[in-house]
């Protein structure tokens, strides 16, 4: 019996649902059981019971399932690769292994043959079937076998040629599935790093590094590797001694995913990280970023200004940008024109005209500002003031008529106009022209599948969060869904100083940030991180810990 045979059987779908899908099926070589998924007309836990069902067959739990490594080694990995399954156990009967397609029961007919004894099948669910294939044998661990066993005469003759390694098909297909697996993970980055003795790869995954299953055999394949990634970004190959930077374009399931590429020589060989853009993901708006209300009703008014300069501060991967495409979405109209310079252009909007930093023919921030006003616009975003020359320009361009946005790397809202006049602007054009700071930072969202509440006793809370004891506060216990980190996601904490008069004089008068901080507060033009982070607690978003290891400087 077929799958859409038996899902009909149970009522589980229509006939009308199951020619949708098997149309869809026919144009895309998917299995049935996923292509009716993709069009929701079943869902996943409804599909494995009925197979379970039909074949008599138990539903496992791969998550909570640990399998020791004799028994890991009793398939091979080929196998275990081709046939989407893993032995969990063995007794002297049979072995036990875990599948989610048990319909082409023809094909474990072979394992019966390469292990020597009876097979019994249990059923598990296709993606954590995927997640442990690839955590106890690695991404793209059949990949390397087949490169292993590709060190023939032919292999042999490329070894001094490593664009012809690069070239060949298992290398591609290597490179491919690290790079998909990132995008799987959720990665922000992908570090490629050469050590003496092994080659590392790590992935960013809400702001945290962390190892990607790849075997250790992946390093007798670095040169292959790195030289891959530089022809699909179109860079020099044989440049091993000077950095270079480039752009891959990839799509997976769908989507578009634009990919920026450093390389840069180091003492092993060459390290690689690669900034993953999802190019088909639209700008979020404003009040989505997690910015809580007495932050977004000033930021509101702050940007619906017809001129000034307005900042956005914080670290690297700290949502910058996010934050500035957003703010710039929400105010572009038709009778608005946008101009934007930056290093590079992240993400493509409509209505917004981008221009790209070039510094090495001359097009810098502060060349392409003095340019683009020029071109008559009514709203000017600069990616980043990181000198003199652009902070004037950008001043400039706020004190005749134009609204400016633009970032600084600063540790807290106040520390924005101090760092401006260190830069060596005069602090009167920073007291009139600055209309607003916003500075944030990026924490770990709890887990919503398994997130549950706790009480903590009174030395367990930071002095910082200011609640009472007994207090019901949230954690993630950890669950496979966010690779039991008990977080997945991230949102933002934000703070923001407003700019009001006497604020402006104590710029004139060269005062510290901490010193300007004091002000606005007593003006009530202050939101700090602090507050921020508090309130992202008490509404169960995220932890005091957490909180204290992005904001550290501020809580």
């Amino acid at each position: 019996m077929g799958l859409e045979t038996l899902l009909l059987n149970r009522g589980l779908v229509s006939p009308k649902q199951v020619d949708e899908a098997l149309a869809a099926q026919r144009e895309s070589g998917e299995r049935l059981d996923r292509v009716l998924l993709k069009m929701g007309h079943v869902d996943r836990a409804a599909i494995m019971q009925a197979v379970s069902d039909q074949f008599s067959m138990e539903i496992i739990d791969l998550a909570s399932t640990t399998v020791d490594a004799e028994t890991l080694a009793l398939l091979p990995s080929r196998l275990i690769y081709r046939l989407q399954c893993v032995p969990i156990s063995k007794n002297e009967q049979s072995i036990r292994v875990a599948t989610s397609d048990p319909f082409d029961l023809s094909s474990f007919d072979e394992l019966s043959l390469v292990t020597g004894m009876p097979i019994e099948l249990v059923l598990a669910d296709e993606e954590e079937l995927r997640r442990f294939i690839r955590t106890h044998y690695g991404v793209a661990g059949d990949t390397l076998e087949a490169l292993q066993a590709e060190q023939t005469e032919a292999v042999s003759e490329l070894a001094d040629d490593e664009e012809g390694q690069a070239e060949l098909a298992s290398v591609i297909r290597l490179v491919n599935e690290v790079l998909i697996e990132a995008i799987r993970e959720r990665a922000t980055d992908v570090h490629i790093e050469p050590y003496e003795r092994h080659l590392s790869i790590r992935y960013r995954v809400d702001g945290l590094l962390m190892h990607a299953s790849v075997p250790s055999s992946v390093d007798q394949y670095r040169n292959a590797i790195i030289s891959r990634l530089k022809i699909m970004a179109n860079l020099n190959v044989a440049e091993r001694r000077l950095p270079q930077d480039g752009r891959i374009t990839m799509r997976y399931d769908g989507r578009q995913f634009d990919l920026r590429l450093s390389v840069i020589p180091m003492i092993h060989g060459e390290g690689v990280v690669l900034r993953i853009l999802d190019a088909t993901s639209g700008i979020m708006p404003l009040k989505d970023l997690g910015m809580q209300a007495n932050v977004l009703e000033p930021w509101d008014q702050a940007i619906a200004c017809p001129h000034g300069l307005l900042l956005v501060t914080g670290p690297t991967g700290s949502g910058k940008s996010t934050t500035l495409y957003a703010s710039l979405n929400g105010v572009i109209t038709e009778e608005v024109k946008a101009i934007t310079i930056e290093d590079p252009v992240e993400y493509h909007i409509e209505g917004l005209n981008q221009i790209q930093v070039h510094s090495g023919v001359g097009l810098s921030f502060a060349a392409g500002l003095r340019a683009v006003l020029r071109h008559d616009p009514d709203i000017v975003m600069v990616g980043e003031i990181r000198d003199r020359e652009t902070a004037e320009a950008a001043i400039q361009a706020s004190l005749t008529g134009h609204l400016v946005f633009s970032t600084l790397h600063t540790n807290d809202a106040a520390g924005a106009m101090p760092r401006l006049m260190d830069m060596g602007v005069e602090p009167f054009l920073v007291s009139s022209s600055v209309e607003g700071v916003l500075a944030q930072r990026l924490v770990r969202r709890i887990c919503p599948d398994c997130r549950q509440t706790w009480t903590p006793e009174g030395s367990e809370l930071p002095p910082w969060l200011d609640v009472r004891p007994g207090t019901t506060l949230a954690m993630g216990q950890g669950c496979r869904t966010c690779r039991q980190t008990g977080f997945r996601g991230r949102v933002g904490l934000y703070e923001f100083l407003g700019i009001g008069p006497r604020v402006r004089q104590e710029v004139i008068k060269r005062a510290s940030g901490s010193e300007l901080a004091a002000v606005a507060a007593q003006e009530g033009m202050l939101t700090t991180l602090a507050m921020a982070g508090r309130q992202a607690v008490l509404d169960g978003l995220t932890t005091p810990d957490e909180v204290a290891r992005v904001a550290a400087t501020n809580v």
